[in-house]
């Protein structure tokens, strides 16, 4: 089964980019990466990038793709909770509820810690997360919100290029801007802002309920 959400990658990067100053020559950490949408959209700009997933076969997607185009992209399978660098990127994301959001609502703030450490003082971090409001707002038959953990629950049905499909059963941890704010500051990150916006729309502005996902935009500060 392969990732539906790949028409929106190069817009999500370009904002990147442009938002977190990416250039050539800097060092990339895709938490969660699947397969590898992210992390080759900016290898194939010259960026180095390694990618790390819990899913094998996502991992095997995305090394495939990267060593088939000649890519400075490399790829790890590993539970984000085992994630245990420190300083060694430039860059740090973590999107679309690649590892952050998936844990049932108890161990996230100790994820976003370990994603604020892999990169270098004055590092940069950017972390999606659903938000509550848009789940709450437009909830729908057949979901369920959990209101102590925030956990969204609901059957979605995924398509293999053989047109094949599967209904799968997901959880997903949803968040206002204010906890994004809180975690990120906790784990020593300076908010640089936290946005409202939907797959293959990254825009600045202030979340709306309307927006499906936040985006917080931060900085690992530079000791003075």
């Amino acid at each position: 089964l392969r990732n539906a959400f790949t028409k929106g990658t190069e817009q999500e990067i370009d904002f990147l980019v442009e938002q977190l100053g990416i250039a050539p020559g800097m060092k990339v950490l895709d938490v969660g990466c699947g397969p590898g949408r992210h992390s080759l959209a900016l290898a194939r700009r010259g960026i180095t990038t390694h990618g790390v997933d819990l899913s094998p076969e996502f991992v095997a997607l995305a090394r495939e793709a990267a060593e088939v185009a000649g890519l400075p992209a490399t790829f790890a399978e590993l539970d984000v909770r085992d994630l245990a660098v420190e300083g060694e990127y430039d860059v740090a994301l973590c999107l679309c509820q690649g590892g952050f959001g998936l844990l049932g609502g108890d161990e996230d703030e100790a994820i976003i810690e370990r994603i604020a450490r892999s990169v270098r003082s004055g590092g940069r971090v950017a972390v999606s997360a659903f938000s509550a409001a848009f789940a709450i707002r437009w909830l729908e038959d057949g979901e369920d919100f959990e209101p102590r953990t925030g956990v969204f629950h609901e059957h979605a049905t995924v398509r293999n290029e053989a047109g094949e499909e599967r209904v799968f059963e997901v959880w997903t941890t949803c968040f206002t801007a204010r906890e994004l704010s809180l975690m990120a500051r906790r784990a020593g990150l300076e908010v640089e802002g936290i946005h409202g916006v939907k797959p293959g729309a990254y825009v600045i502005g202030p979340p709306t309920l309307d927006d499906p996902e936040l985006l917080l935009v931060a900085r690992r500060p530079v000791p003075l």
